[in-house]
């Protein structure tokens, strides 16, 4: 009884340890789906450089 409750503990460390730390200056899941918003945002506002090179407004 004492020797499969020892296993299990071990087993319960081993486990805890055996987990990659995150990488200094990783993106979370929460942090990219963010970006990945922001990008489709920008894309939906962008305007084409054809548009904006074929309008003279400001008379130059």
């Amino acid at each position: 009884m004492i020797g499969r409750l020892a296993a299990g503990i071990a087993l319960a460390l081993l486990a805890a340890c055996s987990s990659q730390p995150a990488a200094p200056g990783a993106v979370s899941a929460d942090e990219e789906r963010q970006l990945n918003d922001a990008a489709a945002m920008l894309d939906a506002n962008s305007v084409s450089a054809a548009a904006v090179a074929g309008n003279d407004e400001d008379g130059q």
